[in-house]
C-alpha cells in the first residue's frame, strides 16, 4: 500500500492496526470482544451494556470540583461572563464558515491546558478506556472543550445550511458503516456540568447500535454512510443522564449526536476525550502529538481544530506539566520501559 495508507500496529498484544490514530482495524470487533484483563472500573453490568449498546456512563470519572474547574476556563478562554448572558452571543468575525459553525457548536479551541491534561491523566479515566479496548498501551486524543449556551441570536443552528446527506450534528456514525469491516473507534466526552434534558447534549440511537447488522441488511445500497435514515419510534434517541465528573464513552458504530440547546439560560459544557491504542511505531504522528504539547500548537490530526482567532492557546499559559501516565499517554514516552519514545 502506498505510504499514507501505511497501517501501523498498536503496542500491544491485541492486533489492532491504524493509519492515523483514529480508526483501526482488528479480527475482532469491539462490541464482540473478549475480555482478557480484569475489569478496572466498569461493573459486569456496564461492560454487557456496553457492548450491546455501544456506550457507557462512568459516574465521576474525575471529580466534580475538577470539572467545575475546567468549566470556569472555559468560560475566561472565550473571554464570556456566565452571569452576563449578553456577551454569550456577541458579533464576530470569523476566518471561514467551519469556523463559524464550530462557535455556533459551542467548541472551544483549547487543547493542551494544564486542567485538560490533568483530566486526561486521570487514573480512573485511562482505567475506563482500558476496560474497553482490553488494551493498556494507548494514547489519549488532543481535543478540546465544547461551551454550548442555548442555541439562538448568533449561535442559533439555523444559520448552519441543513444538508441531505453527510455529517449532521443531530445524528450520525464516527466511521463509514457501509464498510463490509467496519473500523474501530471510540469517543467520549466528560461533563463540566450537571445537563438537564432541555440542554441539548449528547443523544444517542442505542437501539439501532443492538440491531444494527439485521436494520443493515434491509438498507439500499446507495444509502448514507455515516448518517441513519431511522424511524424514531422504531429506534428511539436517547439523552443519557450525565452529573458534572461523569465520563460517555461511545463506540464509534454507534448513531450519535449533539442535540440543540433549547432552554432559557443553561449551558451544556464538556470535555471531549478518547483513548485508543497507541502508535508508537508511527514515528511521523508521534512526534507531532509531542510537538504539540511541547509548544501548545493546534494538533493536527483532526481538520476541524482550528485554533483560537483571538488568542492563540500557545500565547496564554505555559506546557502541562504530565504525570508518568501522562507521558505515556501523549507518546512522550514509550509504553515499552526497554524502548524509550523519545522527547
Amino acid at each position: 500500500m502506498s505510504a499514507p495508507d501505511r497501517l501501523y500496529r498498536a503496542a500491544s498484544e491485541i492486533p489492532y492496526f491504524s493509519a492515523d490514530g483514529e480508526t483501526y482495524l482488528a479480527p475482532t470487533a469491539l462490541r464482540d470482544l473478549r475480555k482478557t484483563r480484569k475489569l478496572r472500573v466498569l461493573s459486569d453490568e456496564d461492560f454487557a451494556f456496553w457492548q450491546k449498546y455501544g456506550y457507557v456512563v462512568v459516574e465521576q470519572a474525575i471529580p466534580a470540583a475538577a470539572a467545575g474547574e475546567l468549566l470556569d476556563f472555559a468560560w475566561d478562554f472565550q473571554g464570556l461572563d456566565p452571569d452576563r448572558p449578553e456577551t454569550w452571543y456577541q458579533e464576530r468575525e470569523f476566518r471561514s464558515d467551519l469556523e463559524r459553525e464550530l462557535h455556533i457548536y459551542g467548541f472551544v479551541e483549547a487543547y493542551h491546558h494544564q486542567l485538560i491534561w490533568n483530566s486526561r491523566q486521570t487514573q480512573r479515566v485511562y482505567d475506563a478506556f482500558v476496560d474497553v479496548w482490553d488494551c493498556e498501551e494507548l494514547w489519549v486524543t488532543l481535543d478540546r472543550l465544547n461551551l454550548n449556551p442555548p442555541n439562538v441570536k448568533t449561535r442559533d443552528r439555523a444559520l448552519i445550511a441543513p444538508t441531505e446527506r453527510g455529517f449532521d450534528i443531530r445524528l450520525h456514525w464516527d466511521i463509514d458503516t457501509t464498510l463490509e469491516d467496519l473500523p474501530q473507534r471510540v469517543q467520549g466526552i466528560i461533563a463540566l456540568a450537571d445537563t438537564k434534558p432541555d440542554m441539548g447534549g449528547f443523544q444517542c440511537s442505542p437501539e439501532l447500535f443492538h440491531r444494527f447488522d439485521q436494520w443493515k441488511a434491509g438498507q439500499p445500497a446507495d444509502r448514507d454512510p455515516i448518517r441513519p435514515n431511522t424511524d424514531p419510534d422504531e429506534f428511539p434517541v436517547v439523552r443519557p443522564d450525565l452529573k458534572a465528573g461523569d465520563l460517555l464513552i461511545w463506540n464509534g458504530a454507534l448513531a450519535h449526536g449533539v442535540a440543540p440547546n433549547l432552554s432559557a439560560d443553561g449551558v451544556r459544557s464538556a470535555q471531549y476525550i478518547a483513548m485508543m491504542p497507541a502508535l508508537e511505531s508511527h514515528e511521523e504522528l508521534r512526534r507531532s502529538r509531542v510537538e504539540s504539547w511541547r509548544t501548545l500548537s493546534t494538533p493536527d490530526w483532526n481538520a476541524t481544530l482550528v485554533g483560537d482567532a483571538d488568542k492563540h492557546e500557545s500565547l496564554r499559559y505555559g506546557r502541562a506539566e504530565l504525570t508518568e501516565l501522562g507521558e505515556k499517554l501523549l507518546g512522550k514516552t514509550s509504553w515499552n520501559a526497554e524502548q524509550p519514545a523519545g522527547a
